[in-house]
C-alpha cells in the first residue's frame, strides 16, 4: 500500500512538472505578432511655405511609435521639400518582436521597438547597471523602467514601464514642443521647428536632472534618410578624413579622404555600416552632409555639441548616420543642445 502511495505521488508529481514544462513553452512559443505599418496614427502636420512636415503625435493605445528603443517625442513620419520625401517607413510590417531574418516574403519587417522614421533619437538607459532585478532604471523620451534580471541591456527587449511620465504638447503652424517629467528623475523638452523662409528644421533639446543622482548618458540621432532606392548615388561628406573601423565592400561604398560614396544601389540583404573615427574635439566636426549627387536631393545637419562617436548604417531602403553627444548633469543642472537640418531640393 505505501509503496503505491508512493508509486502515485511520484506519478503526480512527474505529470505535475511535464504540465508546467508544456505550460512554460507554450508561452515561449507564443506566436510573433506580424502587422502592417500604420501611416494614419495621431500626426501633426506643420510647414512653413517651403518645408511640409508630418509630425507624430504621442499616443499609448494609437501612437506610430509605442516602443522602449528611442525616444518617442518628435516622430517624423513625411518632410517634402522641392518634391523629395526625405523620410516615411523604410520597413513594410512590424513585428511585436525581432525577427532573426526579417527579410521576408511580405516584405521586410521589423521589430517594435526599432520601428520609427525619421531623424529619431536613443538615449542610453540611465542606472540600468546600477540597479538591482526589480529594480528601476530611466530612458529619456520613454519614462521609468523596470529591470528583471542580471541580463545586459538590450534595446529590442520589452521592460515594464513603471512611469511614463506627465506629457505635454503644443502644436503651432510651424512647429511642434513635446515635454516630459518623471519625478525624482528628469524634466526633458523637445521641440521641432521650421525656419520661417528656410528650407530648414530645427530640433533643440532641453534636459534637466530633477533627481538626487547624477545623469550619465549619450544621446545619438539615427537620422533614418530616404534618398534614392537602394541609396544608390548617395555621397556623405564629413569635416574630417573618414576612418572606418572595417572597410566596406569596394563594390558597394568607398571611402575616398572626407567621401563615403554608394557606387551602386544595395540589393537583397546586403548592408553598409561601420564605425567612424577622425573627428575632434570640437563642434565644428558635427557637420554631416548626405547628398544623392544624381538629383541633387540632400541634407545637412549641424550640430552644436562635440561627437563622442559616429556610426554609418544602411540596408537597401534606408541610410543613416549616427552621431553620438554626451550628457553628464549634476541634479539641479541643465543641458540644452540643438541639430540643424537643412535640405536642398532636386534640381530640375
Amino acid at each position: 500500500m505505501g509503496d503505491r502511495m508512493a508509486t502515485g505521488r511520484l506519478f503526480a508529481a512527474i505529470t505535475l512538472t511535464a504540465m508546467l514544462t508544456m505550460g512554460a513553452a507554450a508561452v515561449a512559443a507564443a506566436p510573433i505578432r506580424v502587422l502592417p505599418v500604420s501611416p494614419d496614427s495621431p500626426s501633426a502636420t506643420i510647414g512653413n511655405g517651403l518645408i511640409k512636415a508630418k509630425i507624430y503625435l504621442i499616443d499609448p493605445g494609437k501612437g506610430f511609435y509605442r516602443g522602449q528603443r528611442f525616444d518617442q517625442a518628435g516622430v517624423v513620419g513625411s518632410l517634402t521639400f522641392g518634391g523629395q520625401e526625405f523620410y516615411g517607413p523604410w520597413f513594410d510590417r512590424v513585428s511585436s518582436e525581432d525577427l532573426e531574418d526579417p527579410y521576408t516574403p511580405q516584405g521586410l519587417v521589423v521589430g517594435f521597438h526599432s520601428a520609427i522614421s525619421g531623424p529619431v533619437e536613443e538615449f542610453a538607459p540611465i542606472g540600468f547597471d546600477e540597479a538591482m532585478p526589480g529594480g528601476t532604471f530611466l530612458k529619456v523620451g520613454v519614462g521609468m523602467l523596470r529591470k528583471p534580471d542580471h541580463k545586459d541591456y538590450d534595446h529590442g527587449r520589452s521592460y515594464d514601464l513603471i512611469d511614463a511620465g506627465q506629457r505635454g504638447v503644443t502644436v503651432t503652424d510651424s512647429g511642434v514642443t513635446f515635454t516630459q517629467d518623471i519625478a525624482g528623475g528628469f524634466h526633458y523638452l523637445k521641440r521641432l521647428q521650421l525656419v520661417p523662409g528656410k528650407p530648414q528644421m530645427r530640433i533643440e533639446h532641453e534636459l534637466t536632472n530633477t533627481g538626487i543622482m547624477p545623469i550619465n548618458t549619450n544621446v545619438y540621432d539615427h537620422n533614418f534618410l530616404k534618398l534614392s532606392p537602394g541609396n544608390g548615388d548617395v555621397m556623405v561628406t564629413l569635416p574630417y578624413a573618414i576612418t572606418p573601423d572595417i572597410m566596406p565592400n569596394a563594390g558597394t561604398a568607398r571611402i575616398r579622404g572626407n567621401h563615403i560614396a554608394y557606387v551602386r544601389p544595395l540589393v537583397g540583404e546586403e548592408r553598409v555600416a561601420f564605425l567612424i573615427s577622425g573627428f575632434g574635439d570640437n563642434a565644428r566636426d558635427y557637420d554631416i552632409k548626405v547628398e544623392n549627387t544624381k538629383t541633387g536631393a540632400g541634407m545637412r545637419v549641424t550640430g552644436d555639441q562635440k561627437l563622442v562617436k559616429m556610426y554609418l548604417w544602411s540596408i537597401r531602403t534606408v541610410m543613416a548616420v549616427e552621431p553620438h553627444i554626451g550628457i553628464e548633469l549634476a541634479p539641479g543642472e541643465t543641458k540644452r543642445w540643438t541639430y540643424t537640418y537643412t535640405y536642398s531640393a532636386p534640381t530640375r
